[in-house]
């Protein structure tokens, strides 16, 4: 499909209902990242469907999944330009932009559950903060959607911080790499593809893949006998985020479907992801799967090391420095943190 027949896709039409009267449509190209057969796919293909139903048909989106127009990097930059309507990714993919996107993506060290993110996003400043760094580029912040902490997947024991002296996992670029470089690991970044091989042929000692389930439905724990649950570390958060030209035509009925939906969609994904893993935790001893659970003053440890990492990052711009002021305001209200 080309850019022009993509945009005209996008346009905000009339159409004649039944008795005559003109209806307003809303018609949105979005991409994502998941596979359709993913919880996260099946989530958005709910979140379609039920804005198609709340809407009578008045919204129709044009949902591409798996980045199937352009690579997952690019999506932002292709709902800015016109070449799509809307992003269903992930900040972290645009930290080149400013660093601060990274702490939309995924507050390692921060939040210990989704439901607290969620509440920073939408009862505690964080969408307006996260509007100031994503209205410069031309694009609307909507809302996110996070599942659950993820499971670190290991060959070996993963008692605690002392298990990750010379640690040697695959790691995504960027701030998580830096935190476990401060608790003795070796972080390892590694295109996803080549986990596997690494795990077989002894290059790595675990992976940061994704959460239990996942891990479990990708065949990691065939491999690695050893993994953490609850996860401690990280917490992917995608975005939806919509060129603001766009957006702002948006009847203002429309955008509280979409909203709604996309709220809805974000507590389903959450509630999906806590029954899945505890579905694959049932069955993992059976599989000679040990699952560590780490204890209060071990996730203090990790947390100390991710704050050291916060403060670092924090200097890096002023729209970081304001939106890793905001959640550290957050999480103290809420009794996570001092």
């Amino acid at each position: 499909m080309t850019r022009h027949s993509l945009a005209a896709a996008t346009a905000i039409g009339l159409v004649l209902s039944a008795g005559g009267v003109a209806a307003q449509t809303t018609k949105l190209s979005i991409q994502n990242h998941q596979a359709p057969e993913s919880t996260s796919g099946r989530m958005i293909a709910d979140f379609v469907e039920n804005v198609t139903r709340m809407s009578g048909g008045d919204i129709e989106i044009e949902m591409f999944y798996s980045a199937s127009v352009v690579k997952s990097a690019e999506t932002f930059d292709a709902a800015a330009t016109g070449i799509l309507d809307c992003d269903m990714t992930n900040g972290s993919y645009q930290t080149g932009k400013n660093p601060a996107f990274q702490f939309v993506a995924d507050t390692m060290g921060g939040y210990d559950s989704p439901l607290e993110y969620q509440a920073w996003v939408n009862v505690g400043g964080g969408r307006e903060q996260i509007n100031a760094l994503y209205n410069p580029f031309g694009m609307t912040f909507i809302g996110a959607a996070v599942g659950g902490q993820e499971s670190l997947s290991s060959t070996r024991p993963l008692n605690g911080p002392a298990d990750l002296e010379g640690f040697k996992f695959r790691s995504p670029p960027g701030m998580e790499s830096e935190i476990f470089a401060k608790l003795g690991a070796s972080p390892i970044v590694m295109d996803f593809t080549e986990i596997f091989t690494a795990l077989e042929t002894g290059i790595i000692d675990g992976a940061d893949a994704s959460g239990l389930a996942n891990n479990m439905g990708l065949g990691l724990y065939d491999i690695a006998k050893h993994t953490t649950y609850p996860g401690f570390h990280s917490m992917s958060a995608d975005h939806l985020a919509c060129r603001t030209e766009v957006w702002d035509a948006i009847p203002d009925a429309h955008k509280a479907i979409i909203e709604t939906a996309h709220r809805a969609m974000a507590m389903d994904l959450m509630m999906n992801t806590l029954v899945e893993n505890g579905e694959a935790l049932a069955t993992l001893p059976d599989q000679g799967v040990v699952v560590y659970d780490w204890s209060a003053e071990d996730r203090a440890t990790f947390r100390a090391a991710a704050q050291d990492a916060w403060s670092e990052w924090a200097e890096k711009t002023p729209e970081t420095a304001a939106i890793v002021q905001s959640h550290r305001d957050f999480i103290k209200r809420i009794g996570l943190g001092e």
